[in-house]
């Protein structure tokens, strides 16, 4: 009689099944963990070689920081311009950096879901304090970051701050990530200030996760939210932090 070949029993099929189940639970989020982990490594290299710019800028400059008398200078779309160059992104052309043959990634996180592909976007915001004095950033309140122009307050004209005024280059940000564009949920990353609530008013998320760092001394870290000192609007921006170059962005 020829041999007939084994088949599976329904028993045996489940076993298999429930078996890949309980591999696809315990494997899946080790991956997702490893991939978001590169994401902020990567994230974490851009901001060191847009940090190291802003230090040749200010060398370059008489030692003072990006301020071009833009109080919307913080805005990735145009703190890029001023230092393009010092992170080789851009061609010199006259006074002005061209786009043309250079790669926006250095501006972009993997993680931001809201950059696009557009050349303007930046996963990445710069500090207004670091073009304000720390007297104009104890005046300054959420909406004059936002609305400087059309809503005239302390922060709608600029003052340059130079590097030797920062009191404490390792807690003073320069650069950090942008709005919510890196969410990973409540225990990752966050954006700038959380969301906004209507009337620019922050938002009840503003205290979760973390964020990449940059430090007026150049290095970098992820840094919990908790971790940082709040504003007068008891949010964590490093744009209105008490004191400005004066003060220190982590808490005791």
């Amino acid at each position: 009689m020829p041999h007939r070949p084994h088949a599976f029993t329904l028993i045996e099929l489940l076993v298999v099944i429930a078996i890949i189940a309980i591999l696809a639970a315990i494997l899946f989020p080790v991956f997702a963990s490893a991939k978001n982990s590169a994401k902020k490594s990567v994230c974490a290299s851009n901001q060191r070689q847009i940090g190291q710019g802003f230090l040749m800028y200010a060398s370059d400059n008489d030692d003072t920081y990006p301020n071009n008398g833009d109080p919307y200078l913080w805005v990735g779309k145009r703190w890029r311009w001023p230092v393009m160059g010092y992170i080789g992104a851009g061609q010199k052309q006259g006074d002005n950096y061209s786009s043309k043959s250079s790669s926006p990634s250095v501006f972009l996180c993997p993680a931001d879901t809201l950059a696009g592909t557009s050349y303007d976007a930046t996963s990445y915001a710069y500090s207004a304090a670091l073009y304000h004095s720390p007297d104009q950033v104890n005046a300054m309140r959420l909406r004059n970051t936002i609305i400087s122009l059309n809503d005239p307050g302390p922060g709608a004209t600029t003052m340059s701050q130079s590097t030797t005024a920062v009191a404490q280059p390792s807690a003073k940000a320069m650069l950090t990530e942008w709005y919510n564009s890196h969410d990973f949920g409540a225990g990752g990353r966050i954006g700038f200030w959380g969301t906004l609530k209507t009337g620019l008013v922050p938002g009840d998320d503003r205290w979760q996760g973390s964020r990449v760092l940059v430090f007026a001394d150049g290095h970098v870290k992820l840094t919990k939210v908790s971790r940082q000192k709040p504003s007068a609007e008891d949010c964590p921006d490093i744009n209105l932090t008490p004191d400005g170059v004066l003060g220190s962005d982590l808490g005791d």
